[in-house]
Order: C-alpha cells, then sequence, then structure tokens
C-alpha cells in the first residue's frame, strides 16, 4: 500500500499565525489565528493541537513549509526557527516559501498584489498573475513606497492583506524550494534590522 504523504506549513510572518496539515492532497487540518504579538507563546500549543487533531505526530511527516517572509522580523524568525528545529530534530525535509504567495492563494483574482503592512506608507508586495488556479510572480517580494509600487501595474488587481492561505495552491504553483541544508534555511527580512542600523 503507497504510504500518505504528510506536509505541515508554518507561517508566522504577519499578525496572523497560520498552521495546516496536507495528507496527500488534501488539507485534513488547519488553524489561522489572529493573534496579539504572541507567536512566539502561541504556536507550540496550537501545533500541538492541530496534530492531536489528526492524529499525527511529528514524526510521521514528510515535508514541512515553511513561510520566510517578508513580514514582522519577530514573527518570520518564529516560523522559521521551529519549523527548522522540527525538521533538524526529526530528518524531515524542508521547502521555503514566500508568505506574499502565501497571501495571494487566498485570492480567485487574475492579478493580485499581497501586502504586508511595514509602516510609514511602506509596505512588504508582490504581484501576481493567477491562471487556473495556479499563480506566477509578475513582480518579486519588495520593501517599496506603497504608491510608488502600486503606480507601476496597469492591471486591475485585488490587494490582499490577510486571509487563509490555499495550501494546495501554492503547492501546485512549484512555489516552493526545497532547502537542502536545513543550516541555509533563514527569513527573509527584506531590510536590515534596528540592531544593524544602530551599529551603522
Amino acid at each position: 500500500m503507497k504510504k500518505s504523504l504528510k506536509r505541515l506549513a508554518i507561517d508566522t510572518a504577519t499578525k496572523y499565525i497560520y498552521l495546516a496539515l496536507m495528507i496527500d492532497d488534501k488539507e485534513v487540518s488547519s488553524i489561522y489565528q489572529e493573534g496579539d504579538n504572541n507567536h512566539s507563546v502561541t504556536i507550540i500549543p496550537l501545533l500541538a493541537e492541530l496534530l492531536k487533531n489528526a492524529e499525527i505526530s511529528l514524526q510521521d511527516l514528510d515535508e514541512i513549509i515553511v513561510g520566510v517572509g517578508p513580514g514582522s522580523y519577530t514573527g518570520v524568525r518564529i516560523g522559521v526557527t521551529v519549523g527548522k528545529m522540527i525538521g533538524y530534530l526529526n530528518n524531515i525535509n524542508i521547502y521555503q516559501v514566500s508568505s506574499l504567495a502565501l497571501l495571494a492563494s487566498t485570492s480567485k483574482q487574475k492579478y493580485i498584489l499581497p501586502l504586508i503592512d511595514a509602516r510609514r506608507n511602506n509596505a512588504f508586495m508582490a504581484f501576481f498573475n493567477q491562471k487556473k488556479r495556479k499563480l506566477t510572480y509578475l513582480k518579486n517580494d519588495t520593501l517599496e513606497n506603497i504608491e510608488s509600487f502600486k503606480s507601476n501595474i496597469i492591471e486591475k488587481y485585488e490587494v490582499i492583506e490577510f486571509g487563509k492561505p490555499n495550501l494546495k495552491k501554492i503547492i501546485d504553483s512549484n512555489l516552493m524550494v526545497k532547502i537542502e541544508d536545513i543550516h541555509n534555511l533563514t527569513p527573509n527580512y527584506l531590510r536590515i534590522t534596528e540592531a544593524e542600523r544602530n551599529l551603522k
């Protein structure tokens, strides 16, 4: 009998925490919950709840899909660290995906602009085309002034700032990258940290 493919998805780059479990091509359990700057406190209990509901252990997993940002500096780091830890301790294959791509997967429109606010009229953004439920990048992940980025787009598009990702669409769109060396899994901050600015 063929073994089922079990995938766990983790993304904490926005104010929402997203966890999902897929067996083969079907999502069997998921959590999409708004946080209060407390992803570091809630992620482990929520992960335990997710696995318990599906009657699956960490050792049963075949792949982990981690949203690596861009987004909240602390938020991105939490998801990447947890995914890295689970993968390393259990020898599980890890794939990384843009948190903006995860956001874009919630839309049904042809042109999609996922946006994560970065304050001071700036945002983390990208631009996607969707055909037959498959997403393709038209503009890569960037940190820019919101109006400046929008002014260079002529197509009619939908702005997505929140929403539960469609993991199957991400998988079908080939937007994931396999991490060959787990130590190379790093957050995509797209900006220098405050500590780095102070150092300069």
